[in-house]
């Protein structure tokens, strides 16, 4: 196994462009796994820890960009304000030796549909940014995900950073395993609530060519899901998501930041569970999945707007 460690994001687009079969590793928790148990025998590996590119964060316009490398650690620590969602993913993740290792890249590397970021990208309505030799591109990471463990990569390319909308709300995520630490999710569920602003502020879900994924009603106000460990690839509830803005527009909610009546957090919850594609496994059922990400949605739900109401409602809409 030959084993590539670049000095510089150069060197490493270069190196994968001559060595297309070689897998990236930076905290190497998933790779490592696989190659122990011979699951995977590769036959190049791509050190990127010395890319020091990879390791930053920046914010700007109302997004931060999220270097591939940057631990999960980091991410808890710095970022727990911005990405709140994000950060309490996170904080499920392994033990704190892996968070300590692990990267929101490496775990987009892998494209598990346990992935515990997943839901909350999908939620949150982030971009890959993939580059190669021929350039860069930007993947909406609701089409990142093309099957078990399978991704929207070409060879020749690597994930070089997650492009993320600062939240604009309330974030939620909580995911159900068979014990609270250290545990593959049974099935896992995040969600955003989006307030609506006034038209003349800057839209953190601007269409431009750097952040495609935009369907964030700015003035009305909108929803964002993602549900993970209960289909073939992460996916999002739209259905859900759909029911739930319009009753928060329809019925004034946004405004009034009233208590969200039971029948519609029950709604919602059976929406979220039927948008599920779950098998049956070691972990679970498939039904006992349904029945968790029901719950799940309505609990995230209720803390969510409990959040909302506790910061006042939406700016400018009082």
């Amino acid at each position: 196994m030959e084993f590539l460690q670049p000095r510089s994001l150069a060197e490493a687009i270069e190196a994968k462009a001559e060595h297309p079969a070689a897998v990236p590793i930076a905290g190497g928790t998933d790779v490592m796994v696989e190659i122990n148990f011979d699951a995977r025998r590769p036959a190049a590996l791509l050190d990127l820890n010395r890319v020091g590119e990879l390791r930053s964060w920046q914010r700007s316009d109302g997004q931060v960009r999220l270097g591939a490398t940057l631990t999960y650690t980091r991410l808890m620590a710095e970022l727990s304000d911005v990405l709140p969602g994000l950060a309490m993913a996170a904080r499920t993740v392994g033990s704190p030796q892996i968070r300590n290792r692990g990267t929101v890249g490496g775990n987009l590397g892998a494209a598990s549909p346990a992935g515990d970021c997943h839901p909350v990208l999908l939620a949150a309505g982030a971009t890959v940014e993939a580059t190669s030799a021929r350039g860069r591109r930007l993947i909406p990471a609701a089409e990142f995900f093309t099957g078990p463990k399978r991704n929207a990569l070409a060879a020749d390319e690597l994930i070089t950073a997650v492009l993320i909308p600062a939240a604009p709300g309330p974030q939620q995520f909580a995911k159900i395993g068979t014990r609270n630490a250290m545990v593959i999710a049974v099935c896992a569920f995040a969600l955003e609530l989006r307030p609506p602003r006034a038209t003349t502020g800057a839209a953190p879900r601007a269409t431009t060519a750097d952040n495609p994924v935009s369907d964030y009603p700015v003035a009305m106000g909108s929803v964002g899901t993602g549900v993970g460990s209960a289909g073939p690839t992460p996916l999002r509830a739209r259905a859900a998501e759909e029911f739930l803005s319009g009753v928060l527009g329809e019925a004034g909610l946004w405004q009034s930041a009233g208590r969200l009546p039971d029948r519609v957090a029950q709604r919602f919850g059976e929406l979220v569970a039927a948008a599920a594609r779950p098998i049956d496994d070691v972990r679970g059922t498939a039904a006992y999945r349904r029945h968790a990400l029901s719950v799940l949605a309505r609990r995230t739900l209720a803390w969510a707007w409990d959040s909302y109401r506790a910061e006042g409602g939406a700016p400018g809409c009082g």
